[in-house]
């Protein structure tokens, strides 16, 4: 391909400068992706708006896009409606969901924070999870996507924690706050996004104004997590150490327990005094219980005593 044809390419051409097969140039064709390419006596010719191309349907699919949307997009991309809203949008929500930003680790410190010997089993569990991530070509060297995370998880370990049973909380956890993160959405799709969302592709204008308040609305799930959990830590953490302090001795607040009285022994005093003196009925026979112990008690006593025992 000589410099004066840069801008024509032949299949094989296309397929090494944008990254795609030859085969998925031809399915992409097939199915009304990507326009056909001019017929120039027995060969094919492509132009720099197929390489384009290409490079649009890629980015789309590492966005999540399926081919079929991807489609719908590119129609209206080509209808004039424009996919500069569209790609602001899928921007937006594609965007770090918190100010954190990922650090690395190498294998010798992640040995150090937890128990200072190489433990092969938690670190592949750690990568599985997305705690960690490994880096090509740095066998020695991890991505860290949440420091705070793995901090925690260190801190948890120093006080005792045994890995497995962190690794198995974190799974369990994240199942819980997955849902939570799809009722968000939910709830905010149907009282917010709904108006901006009605037309697929939406119009550039109303893609945008989406974008804006996926931007307004984003710290909102966080925050509203954040107050909750706090105040559930507050109530649980007071229930649950009451509960063990009790157990261990603490002394117990003055003054009478309720005691449940079987259903059976209740319906037989109703039946006995009737529903509206079983309350008076119950502590008359209480005392009457107390009183013949005392009487026992006084009894076995006398009969212990002797004369000469003064």
């Amino acid at each position: 391909m000589s410099d004066q044809a840069v801008a024509e390419y032949r299949i094989e051409d296309l397929a090494h400068h944008s990254g795609a097969t030859v085969r998925t140039i031809r399915a992409y064709q097939d199915r009304g992706l990507l326009p056909k390419p001019e017929r120039r006596g027995r060969s094919n010719v492509y132009r720099d708006t197929h390489l384009a191309r290409l490079r649009q349907i890629a980015d789309l699919l590492d966005r999540g896009y399926t081919l079929a949307s991807i489609k719908e997009l590119l129609e209206a991309w080509d209808a004039g409606r424009g996919l500069g809203g569209v790609l602001g949008l899928v921007a937006e929500v594609h965007g770090p969901w918190t100010d954190e930003e990922a650090a690395r680790i190498s294998r010798e410190e992640l040995n150090e924070r937890f128990g200072g010997r190489p433990d092969d089993d938690a670190v592949n569990e750690a990568c599985d999870l997305g705690v960690l991530e490994r880096i090509p070509g740095r066998p020695d060297q991890y991505l860290v996507p949440s420091p705070q995370e793995l901090a925690v998880a260190s801190e948890l370990y120093a006080a005792g924690v045994p890995l497995p049973a962190i690794t198995g909380h974190l799974r369990e956890l994240r199942g819980q706050v997955e849902h939570i993160a799809s009722r968000f959405l939910e709830f905010t799709t149907e009282h917010v996004f709904a108006r901006y969302l009605g037309q697929v592709p939406p119009t550039d204008a109303d893609a945008a104004e989406a974008a804006t308040m996926v931007r307004r609305l984003r710290p909102l799930a966080q925050q509203t997590v954040d107050a909750e959990l706090a105040r559930a830590m507050r109530l649980f953490a007071t229930r649950h150490l009451q509960r063990h302090l009790g157990t261990a001795g603490t002394p117990q607040p003055a003054g009478p327990s309720p005691v449940a009285l079987p259903a059976g022994t209740v319906r037989a005093v109703q039946e006995l005094v009737g529903a509206d003196h079983v309350a008076e009925f119950v502590r008359a026979a209480t005392e009457r219980e107390l009183q013949a112990r005392a009487m026992n008690d006084l009894a076995g006593r006398g009969d212990r005593w002797h004369p000469g025992d003064r």
